[in-house]
């Protein structure tokens, strides 16, 4: 029997994790051993969290990171092809949405490897379904250009498509350059266009909010370090 391949979803901030996701996550966690995931160390520790009784010793985790080499990671589903189940665990919400285990669940297909997604918090679906916008089409955009004039461009274009497509655009930042965004955005975008801003998102300082770009001009929410999803709808 070929083992499966499972995408465990982790917590995206310090809460519970039974707060957040079901108890078969729980279960599963304490089913498997082998482990591809960003970073071994929260690895390891949201696994602890979730299943203290489980030996951390007895675990193999094979790394998923800037620095995995094509023709290693290849490698990491042989333990499929030899019966053992084993689980890809995103850093932070579900695993291959804005995350760099796509790749993997794609050789995991290629190799007729059944891929078994597990429910958990998604920081993006949980700020389309929060903010008011529209949910029937929209786009997830990822991260928009670092440099400021090519940022504002694909702002202008987000806001262009988003009229004509009547479609919601959702958008990401690094934390550390949120402020700078929300900044960006407040001079960008029409006045009478809304902008959705969803941060932390799970935890006990969760701020979620709808309005228009002029009414935001007059409020600035602390969104310093905070990891954050931006929505517009025109």
């Amino acid at each position: 029997m070929t083992g499966k391949l499972y995408l465990i979803p982790t917590t995206l901030g310090d809460t519970e994790p039974l707060e957040v996701m079901p108890i078969s996550v729980k279960k599963v966690i304490e089913q498997i051993d082998v482990y591809i995931v960003e970073n071994e160390k929260s690895a390891r520790r949201f696994i602890k969290k979730i299943s203290p009784k489980k030996s951390q010793p007895g675990l193999q985790i094979m790394l998923l990171d800037k620095y995995a080499e094509e023709i290693e990671t290849r490698q990491y589903l042989n333990a499929c092809k030899e019966g053992v189940n084993v689980g890809l665990l995103s850093e932070a919400g579900v695993p291959a949405v804005a995350d760099p285990g796509a790749s993997i669940v794609k050789l995991a297909h290629e190799n007729n490897i059944q891929v078994v997604p597990l429910v958990g918090p998604s920081s993006i679906l949980m700020a389309i379904m929060s903010s008011g916008m529209n949910g029937q089409n929209f786009a997830f955009n990822g991260y928009l250009p670092i440099d400021k004039g090519e940022r504002k461009r694909a702002v202008k274009e987000l806001e262009k498509l988003s009229k004509d497509k009547n479609q919601s655009q959702i958008f990401i930042e690094t934390p550390y350059r949120n402020e700078k965004m929300f900044a960006d955005l407040k001079t960008t975008l029409s006045p009478t266009t809304n902008l959705c801003i969803a941060a932390d998102i799970t935890l006990p300082t969760e701020f979620i909010k709808t309005m228009s770009v002029q009414d935001w001009k007059r409020q600035t929410p602390d969104l310093h370090k905070k990891p954050a999803i931006f929505i517009i709808q025109k």
